[in-house]
C-alpha cells in the first residue's frame, strides 16, 4: 500500500465519516436514554440500570464477535449490526410515538443495540488495519480519537436539545445515523481482510489463540486491565453528571451541553496528540491520563455539578493521546487473521467492568450523599494511578519508533 497522507486516503476518510455521522447518533441517543427514564420513572437507579444493560451487552458479547469478524465477511459483519441497531431503535421509536412505552422496553432496546456495537467494532479494527499503513496507524488511532471527540462535542447537545423538542427525536436521529454508516461502508474499495484458509479448529481453540496473543505481551496485557477498570469511572461520573445537572434543575439541553463541554476538550486533546507523543516518553502519557481521574475529588470540596465536569476535562485532554499510543500499538502489532478475536479480548477485559460504573452511580446517588457517590470514583482513580506509576511493564513501554518492527 502506497503510503499516502492519511488525509488524502479516501477508503480512510469514508470509514470516518460514516462513523462520525453515526456515532452522533448514538451519542444523541445515548444522553437520550437517562432522560427518558428519568421522565417516565424518576429513578437515577433505573437510569443506572439501562447504562448498564448497554454496556453489558458490548461486553458479553465481545469474544463471540471477534470470531465471527475473524472467521466473516468483515464488511457484511458491520453492515448487518447496522441493521440489527435500526431495528432495534426503531422499536423504541415506533413505541414512544404509540405512547405505548414501558420502562423495560428501554434496557432491552439499549442492550440489543449495544450487541450491534459489538459486532460493528469487532470488525472495524480490521477495517482500520485494511486501509491504512501500518506505520500510520498510531496516526490513524488518534485522528479516530478525534472523531469520537466530535461526537462527543455535537451528540449530547443535540440529543438534549431534541429530547426537549420530544423524546422520540433523539431515537428517530439515531436510526438515521445508521444508515449513513452502511452508505460509506458500501462505498469502500479496500477488502476488508487478507485472503485467509478456512479456520476448522474449535471456537474455544480460536480464542484461546488470541487470548495467548494479549497475554504474551506484557505491555498490552497491563494497559488492558488498567484501562478496562478505568472504564469504571468514566460511566459512572458522566451518568453522575447528567443526574446531579437534573437534581440542580438543569434542563435535558443544558446537561448536554455540559458534556458536550466534555467533549470539545477531548477534540483538544486529539489536536495535541501528536504533540504529546513527541514530548512525552509512552510511559508518561499513560500515567498522565490515570492521575487526571483522581480530579473529580474536587467535587468533594465543592459539590456543584460544574464543578465536576469541570474537574474531569483534564482527562478529557489526555485520552487521544493514550487512545493512539495504546490502540496504534495494538493493532499494529496483530496478525490480520488474528485482530478480530484480539480486540474482542481487549475489550471484554478492558470493559469488563464498565457496566459497573453507571450502575454503582446510580444506586449510590440514590442512597447516598453526592459527595460520597463521587468519592467513590475518586479513590478508585487513585488506586489505578499509582498502580500505572509502579508497574514494570509500563516503565519498560515500548516507543513508538519500534512500531514498524514490532509489526514485523
Amino acid at each position: 500500500m502506497t503510503a499516502v497522507p492519511l488525509r488524502r486516503n479516501r477508503d480512510f476518510l469514508l470509514l470516518q465519516t460514516g462513523q462520525l455521522l453515526s456515532g452522533i447518533g448514538t451519542q444523541s441517543g445515548l444522553i437520550a436514554y437517562p432522560l427518558l427514564v428519568l421522565a417516565l420513572t424518576g429513578s437515577a437507579a433505573k437510569a443506572g440500570v439501562v447504562a448498564f444493560a448497554r454496556a453489558l451487552s458490548s461486553t458479553v458479547l465481545a469474544l463471540p464477535a471477534g470470531v465471527m469478524a475473524d472467521h466473516w465477511d468483515r464488511r457484511r459483519l458491520m453492515i448487518g449490526a447496522d441493521a440489527v441497531r435500526v431495528l432495534a431503535v426503531g422499536c423504541l421509536v415506533v413505541a414512544i410515538l404509540s405512547d405505548r412505552l414501558a420502562f423495560w422496553m428501554i434496557p432491552l432496546v439499549a442492550f440489543v443495540e449495544g450487541s450491534g456495537a459489538a459486532l460493528f467494532h469487532a470488525a472495524e479494527a480490521g477495517a482500520l488495519r485494511a486501509v491504512v499503513p501500518v506505520r500510520q496507524l498510531p496516526g490513524a488511532a488518534g485522528a479516530r480519537s478525534g472523531r469520537m471527540a466530535v461526537v462527543w462535542l455535537a451528540g449530547p447537545p443535540l440529543g438534549g436539545a431534541l429530547f426537549t423538542l420530544a423524546r422520540v427525536l433523539p431515537f428517530l436521529v439515531d436510526v438515521v445515523s445508521y444508515a449513513f454508516s452502511t452508505v460509506s461502508l458500501l462505498a469502500m474499495r479496500t477488502p476488508f481482510q487478507q485472503e485467509r484458509a478456512p479456520d476448522r479448529s474449535s471456537l474455544r481453540s480460536r480464542l484461546a489463540e488470541g487470548a495467548r496473543f494479549v497475554w504474551g505481551h506484557r505491555f498490552l496485557r497491563t494497559c488492558a486491565f488498567l484501562f478496562g477498570l478505568a472504564n469504571f469511572i468514566g460511566p459512572g461520573v458522566l451518568l453522575a453528571v447528567v443526574v446531579l445537572g437534573r437534581r440542580q434543575g438543569l434542563s435535558g439541553g443544558r446537561v448536554g451541553l455540559l458534556l458536550a463541554v466534555f467533549g470539545a476538550c477531548l477534540l483538544l486533546g486529539s489536536f495535541l496528540s501528536p504533540l504529546v507523543r513527541r514530548l512525552l516518553p509512552v510511559r508518561g502519557v499513560l500515567v498522565l491520563e490515570l492521575w487526571t481521574w483522581t480530579g473529580c475529588g474536587l467535587f468533594l470540596i465543592w459539590p456543584d455539578v460544574y464543578v465536576l465536569v469541570a474537574a474531569i476535562l483534564p482527562t478529557a485532554l489526555a485520552i487521544p493521546s493514550t487512545d493512539s499510543v495504546v490502540h496504534g500499538y495494538r493493532i499494529a502489532m496483530t496478525p490480520d487473521r488474528l485482530i478480530g478475536r484480539v480486540e474482542s479480548i481487549w475489550s471484554t477485559t478492558s470493559l469488563l467492568i464498565a457496566p459497573l460504573g453507571p450502575l454503582v452511580a446510580g444506586v449510590l446517588l440514590d442512597n447516598v450523599p453526592a459527595r460520597a457517590a463521587v468519592a467513590v470514583f475518586a479513590a478508585f482513580g487513585l488506586v489505578l494511578a499509582v498502580w500505572g506509576t509502579l508497574s514494570p511493564s509500563i516503565r519498560g513501554a515500548p516507543s513508538l519508533e519500534e512500531l514498524d518492527g514490532l509489526a514485523a
